[in-house]
């Protein structure tokens, strides 16, 4: 897009927020549903560019994708009216007569950038609880999921006009532009290098961002968890869209006693899930290109195979449980982000939170056990963006329940409540009666006054 059409575009966005229509709740219930009916309407163009960028299957494609967003909307339309209205909050008796308010109000034009593992999921429910919240938003979409790029700026120009909701399609050329222009907000999801550059950009405007990023997330299972179910539930979690989630297990850290029978159960449950041979099962994801699948191939190289670790040269990697790794192995250095899962063993729980509190804070940590003390311990002793005891990936399904990192792994949350509350600003306002004006805070000061005030504000 040319400098001088963005430009344009954003002067639109911000003459519309200034007329005060977004605030409306009839507009924002409108906006809601009519994107409900929208992604409703092309829900099978969706499904379809989700195969073509991922090899999603359509019900994979609707469960992890559409079925969430139309969630999220069904929940800020149920909830609207409760969530945008003022909050009454004590008033101090130093303030009588008066009322103390919490008064929502949006930031205005919203930048929302969203990667490509989840594009319809990470583009549209952002895009849901700004538009709850009463915002305008300008929607960045990701240049390496290019079909559901397309569908997605065909159901917002289906849905909108561009001085209310718009998209921008492109690369890194295109987020760079938009990140030279001033925002009220800026939303953004992806990887921690661009999430620092995101963040030195807002610096200069100071405007406030949400980085949902990613990090190596940690699955404990110590000797007393249902080996079976954890297994099953590890294997979904870790290789869902060709493991290319990011609050997938991304290492497994096991109870030396009973890594093995483990291990039995893993395999066991990745070749019902995805039969004897997944690099043709139509129902396992793709690697997203090229280069990424070069990456985690090499990942795998050096180190101890234990199950998978086939590739087919282009977009599909086997499901690949790596043993005997070492904690200062390159897979260990960084966040695969693909259908590859480090195995480590430890011998007492403390050693485990040793070795994930010595890395950064991630954005999910799983725990499998059936003891009540170890929840306690590692819940209370780690520090993570979100996780689940004896399940993977699920917490982040829940409108009820804020997503969001902590540390290196982002900052701020959204879904559900806490969506609505990331797009708006909660202004502070005393609303103080004039039929009575008490003297003891104006001059001059008297001891009997002094005394007053103590009493007051002790």
């Amino acid at each position: 897009m040319k400098e001088e059409d963005l430009q344009k575009l954003l002067q639109q966005q911000r003459t519309f927020f200034a007329t005060g229509a977004t605030q409306r709740l009839s507009l924002r219930r409108w906006a809601l549903q009519k994107l409900q009916a929208g992604i409703r309407a092309l829900e099978s163009q969706l499904l379809d560019a989700l195969r073509l960028d991922l090899g999603k299957d359509p019900c994979e494609g609707y469960m992890t994708e559409i079925g969430m967003v139309l969630g999220e909307i069904r929940y800020q339309l149920k909830y609207l009216e409760r969530f945008a209205a003022p909050r009454r909050v004590p008033t101090p008796l130093a303030q009588f007569p008066g009322r103390s308010l919490r008064i929502p109000q949006p930031y205005g034009n919203v930048l929302v950038i969203s990667p490509w593992n989840y594009p319809v999921m990470l583009s549209l429910e952002p895009l849901v609880d700004a538009l709850a919240a009463g915002n305008t938003v300008l929607l960045k979409p990701s240049d390496a999921s290019p079909h559901t790029s397309l569908v997605l700026q065909k159901l917002i120009g289906m849905c909108f006009p561009q001085k209310y909701v718009a998209v921008v399609t492109g690369g890194r050329a295109e987020n760079q532009q938009l990140l030279d222009q001033k925002f009220d907000y800026i939303f953004f999801t992806g990887g921690k290098t661009v999430g620092r550059v995101v963040l030195e950009k807002a610096a200069k405007h100071l405007t406030p961002v949400t980085l949902e990023l990613g990090g190596k997330s940690p699955c404990i299972v110590d000797a007393t968890a249902n080996l079976d179910v954890a297994a099953r539930r590890i294997v979904f979690g870790k290789f869902l869209n060709g493991g290319q989630t990011c609050v997938a297990p991304d290492y497994l850290l096991v109870q030396e006693e009973v890594k093995e029978p483990l291990l039995r159960h893993m395999a066991r449950w990745i070749r019902r899930f995805y039969g004897a041979d997944p690099l043709n099962n139509p129902q396992y994801g793709r690697i997203v290109n090229q280069k990424h699948y070069d990456r985690l191939m090499g990942l795998i190289q050096g180190e101890q195979v234990f199950l998978g670790g086939l590739g087919n040269g282009r977009d599909r990697i086997a499901p690949t449980i790596l043993t005997g790794v070492s904690p200062k192995s390159p897979i260990m250095q960084e966040e695969i982000f693909g259908p590859i899962l480090p195995v480590l063993t430890f011998s007492h729980l403390e050693q485990a939170i040793a070795f994930v509190n010595r890395r950064p804070k991630p954005l999910a940590l799983y725990l499998f056990t059936e003891s009540p003390a170890a929840k306690r311990r590692v819940l209370s002793a780690c520090s993570f963006g979100g996780g689940c005891v004896n399940d993977t990936i699920i917490h982040l399904a829940s409108s009820h329940l804020p997503f969001g990192g902590v540390g290196e792994s982002g900052m701020g949350a959204y879904h559900g409540r806490a969506g609505f509350d990331t797009f708006t600003h909660w202004r502070s306002v005393v609303d103080k009666g004039t039929w009575l004006d008490l003297p003891l805070r104006y001059p001059p000061y008297t001891k009997v006054g002094q005394a007053l005030l103590r009493l007051f504000l002790q």
